[in-house]
């Protein structure tokens, strides 16, 4: 069976490429303490039907190139908005 993994696309900027950081906590082996790991996918999205921010399922698949094992299963979540700061407001305040 082929592994899945659900996550948050934080790039879309390639065409028919997505990356996915996929979050999950992990316990120390010898202290027993919970911390967070994150790590970034890449996969391969046909339709460029994903966009930054939504929560997406990806599954494993042959390599399609040096850095996709990956391929889009569906979105499970679109994104509302992205919320951006804006560079121009401290360049006015300057002037």
């Amino acid at each position: 069976m082929a592994k899945t993994l659900t996550g948050t696309v934080t790039s879309d900027k390639r065409d028919k490429t997505i990356t996915v950081t996929v979050t999950s906590r992990e316990t120390h082996p010898i202290y027993g303490k919970q911390y967070t790991v994150n790590r970034k996918y890449t996969a391969h999205d046909e339709k460029n039907d994903a966009k930054q921010g939504d929560l997406v399922v990806i599954s494993e698949v042959r390599p399609i190139s040096k850095t996709k094992s990956f391929t889009l299963s569906k979105v499970l979540k679109k994104s509302v908005g992205t919320l951006e700061l804006k560079d121009d407001a401290a360049v006015e305040e300057k002037a």
